[in-house]
Formats: C-alpha cells, structure tokens, sequence
C-alpha cells in the first residue's frame, strides 16, 4: 500500500521530525494537530492543520478535535469497496494512508507521588485510540505506526518495496491494539483501585516486556519477563545488575522467593534460597554473622543457590561469600571491596535493589491453563495474629526469638512446611510434602544435633499429636502453630506431657 496522505499526532515527539522530513520529501501530504504541528512548523515540514480537513476548530481544550467523519471516513473507507469510495466522494473525504499516533502519557501521570485524580482522568486520550483503532481496524488499506522505534521500519519497506506490505501492516495493527489494550488496561486499573473495588466482573491487568530468556524451566520451553508499568521500586522487576551472566527464568523465580523472606525482618538478615524454598536463614547485629547464620544452617543446600540480603554487603560479608558457588546475590548495595571481591566471579550474578516491604497493595496471581487465580499477597506476620500460650509452660525469652523466626520463615516454605530454629538460624527446613509429620522429619533430619533445643512452626495446624511426639523424640522445646483442628486437645496434651511450650496464632500460611 502505498501512502500519499498521512496524519501524524503524537504525544512522544522522538524521531518525529526526520521521520516527517522524509516523509514530506517523497510526496505525501502531512495532516496534524496541537503540539506536533507546531513542532512541525518550527522545523519547517509543510503541513496541513486538522481544522483545515475537517472545516471545524479544536474545541473543549482539545478534547474535540479529530473525532469527525472527514477524518474517520479516510481512516475506516475500504478502498476496494465501490460503495466506501462513492460515499467518500460524495462527503469530499480523502482516504489517509498513514496515521501516526502515540497517546497521552497516562503513565507518567498517575506515576507522580502529587498526582491528583483530576489530572489522571484529563490524561485519558480519546481521540488518539480512536484514530488508532480505526487504523487498525482498517490495515487492509492503512498503515499506522504507534512507537517511534518503527519509523525506520516503514521508511525502509517503502523504499524497498515501493509500498508498505500488508504483513508489516498486519504486525503494526496487531501492536497498536495490543498498546491501546495496555493503556485502557491501566486505566481501569488506576480508576478501579480508586473505587476501593479489588475483584471486578472481569480482570485487566498490563505488563511490558522486560527482557527474553533464553528458555524457561526447562530448554524446551519459550519464555520472556514481563514488569507492571508501574512496579514498586522494590520489585524485582526493577533490580540493577552489576556482574553476571544474564538472568534465566528460575533465576528470576528463586531471586523473588529469597527477597519475599528477606523482606520479612527488621534487623541485618541474609536469606539462602533453592528451588524456591529458604535453605537457610540467619539474623545478627552484622550482616556478616547474619550470612555465617544462614550459611551453617545448611552448608549443603546452599551450593548454587540464591542469596539476599537487607544490608549493605561489605568486605567481611564477601570474603565469606566468595569461597560458596552461588548463581545470584541481591542486595541493597554492595561496598566497593565487596564489589571488587565478587566480580572476580565471571559468573556470579551481582544485583541492587531497594530491599523493603512495598508499601503498595498487590495482588497474586497465578494462571492455570484457560484460568487465573487471584488473591491477595499473604503479608500478615505474627504482629497481625492472636497468638496464645496453649500449653502449661510458656516459651522462653529466647525461644519466642526462635519461634518468631522461624514463624516468618515458615510462611515461605511449600506447604506442608515445617521450619526449625534456634539462637538467631533456622536448622532445619521440611517443605511440600504430602504429610506434615513428614515434613518434620525432613527438617529434623537437617537439622542433626541441632535439632535439640530449637523451635518448630508449622504452616498449618497439627491434624493429630504425632508430628508433636516426632518433635519431642528429637528434642525440639517449642512450637508454633496455628491451630484449629478439631483435635488441638491432643496435640496440647502431647506437648504439656513432653514439657514443649506451645503458641497458637490462628493464622494459617499455606504455600502452594
């Protein structure tokens, strides 16, 4: 399809100057409005304004002014229909061949912290998705372009072909609705949330491509990553890489696991993360002794896997760290030695990020094939439960500092989880299996020697007393849980007669 007449009316104005040029310079006829025609006529490219097409001025601020059939009818008249181009005729519109429209920048706009709801509504184009998806509608005969990075592109096949193909023009339409999809998207996203409305008739949600992988779980599998538009300055999604090869799919996977945990706590914390689940995790005055934590919790596990901190990492830190196989470390920041230290690693992935709790509420969601799942993100911790002493002997000072860890470490392990800690470090760990009671012995097994003395959480309430009779044997002296099951007596009763101190939230932290 060749073009003869073209309409340009862009909010981003990158590239649109040279573009206009060549376009000016092969014949075609520019139609444009507002911002862009002066930007236009500063530069000298001749061009027509769109009250001169359509006989009628830019009104209510410019909320009015391409919404009119001389307009509309070049966009949407098929050419090759002998009535389209009669009635064309007779209304005196002239088909637009080309159409280059890019949108109010909505984004940008509910992105500022001062942004009023005002000034977000004023920032939804009309117009501009209007002519879009006419465009679009109509590629048979009409070729639109919404991001600058095509401009090249189309000059190029032109050139090439002494038209614009009708696979290009396909793909182009084919972005152009997946843009104007992304930005109604966000749109009611931003006004839904306003509402206070969290689980609407139908779901809408926007994300943009961050990078491709080169596979995703497996090799044989295609895979790409994709951030929200306006992502949290703690997500993952916005992580600066320092050193490293490039992430893959289950980098990106555990990375979100181990920042999920590290973000639970208050104090200098490391966090060790495999397949998904915390290997190990230790808290300390330094950041230093919280790693040696984590690390001696299970020395084993840790070989290639994921580590996050919510400190600095400085000199003392790396000098442990670089003597382990790890594939990623993420933290806040990392000291000048530190850095120089780990990048003698060619491989190890180094990250920054902002290390704390969002403030702003998400969602989780989780497809399954033909469906999404949605729910809130599980951010309670043991400030938000009723815990109760359920048992004759109450926890001590430090084992209610070992209960508490361990509760928030729990919470991030597959359910069913068991977590074991003691003095400041988990021990043991027991995730996903099909019983809890042998989850607890999977942690207990971990945790060896250690397993004397330390605390159990349990994600879910005990169905009977034997996982507190398998905690007892191994001399395990306090336990938390949510409890709730109808037989809570007996798991009480088990524990008051092994002398276990035990707390009841009544909080459950499945993990599936």
């Amino acid at each position: 399809m060749t073009i003869k007449r073209a309409l340009l009316s862009v909010s981003d104005k990158e590239g649109l100057v040279p573009f206009a040029k060549s376009l000016a310079e092969r014949g075609v006829e520019l139609i444009s409005t507002g911002g862009t025609k002066k930007k236009l006529e500063e530069a000298d490219v001749p061009v027509i304004g769109i009250s001169e097409v359509t006989g009628f001025p830019e009104i209510m601020d410019g909320r009015v002014k391409t919404l009119h059939p001389s307009i509309h009818g070049g966009l949407l008249g098929k050419r090759d229909n002998s009535e389209h181009v009669e009635q064309m005729k007779e209304q005196a519109i002239e088909p637009i061949d080309l159409v280059v429209v890019n949108l109010y920048p909505f984004k940008e706009t509910v992105a500022k912290e001062d942004v009023t709801y005002d000034d977000a509504v004023e920032n939804i184009d009309i117009g501009g998705p209007a002519m879009l998806r006419a465009s679009a509608k109509n590629h048979a005969h009409v070729t639109v372009v919404t991001d600058p990075a095509d401009y090249e592109r189309v000059l190029e096949e032109w050139q090439q072909h002494g038209e614009i193909p009708f696979a290009t023009r396909q793909q182009l339409a084919a972005k152009v609705f997946r843009h104007t999809a992304a930005y109604d998207a966000l749109i009611a996203e931003y006004i839904t949330n306003e509402t206070g409305e969290t689980l609407p008739e139908s779901y809408t949600v926007t994300y943009e491509k961050a990078q491709d992988l080169r596979y995703g779980e497996n090799p044989h599998q295609q895979a790409a990553f994709y951030r929200k538009p306006l992502s949290p300055n703690s997500s993952l999604a916005n992580a600066k890489q320092l050193h490293g090869k490039e992430l893959s799919y289950n980098n990106i996977n555990d990375t979100e696991a181990a920042l999920a945990l590290v973000k639970e706590f208050e104090q200098p914390a490391a966090v060790a993360v495999k397949h998904m689940n915390p290997c190990g995790t230790g808290i300390a005055a330094s950041v230093a002794d919280a790693f040696s934590r984590a690390y001696a919790a299970d020395p084993v596990s840790i070989f290639g896997g994921i580590v996050a901190f919510n400190r600095e990492v400085d000199q003392a830190t790396a000098e442990q760290l670089k003597e382990i196989f790890l594939e990623i470390i993420i933290a806040p920041s990392f000291s000048d030695e530190a850095l120089e230290l780990l990048q003698k690693k060619k491989n190890l992935r180094l990250l920054t990020l902002e290390v704390a709790a969002s403030t702003v509420a998400e969602q989780q969601l989780t497809s399954i094939h033909g469906g999404l799942l949605v729910q809130d993100e599980d951010r309670s911790g043991l400030k938000d439960a009723e815990v109760r002493t359920v048992t004759e002997r109450e926890p001590s000072e430090q084992e209610m500092k070992d209960l508490e860890l361990a509760w928030s470490v729990v919470k991030h392990v597959k359910s069913n989880a068991i977590v074991l800690a003691k003095d400041n470090q988990t021990v043991g760990v027991g995730a996903g299996q099909m019983n809890r009671v042998g989850s607890a012995a999977i942690a207990i097994e971990a945790a060896g020697e250690k397993a004397a003395g330390s605390a159990l959480a349990s994600d879910a309430f005990f169905p009977m007393k034997d996982t507190v009779e398998t905690a007892a044997e191994a001399g395990i002296t306090a336990i938390i849980q949510p409890g709730g099951s109808i037989r809570d007596e007996e798991s009480i009763q088990a524990a008051n007669e092994h002398g276990i101190a035990m707390i009841c939230t009544g909080m459950r932290h499945f993990k599936h």
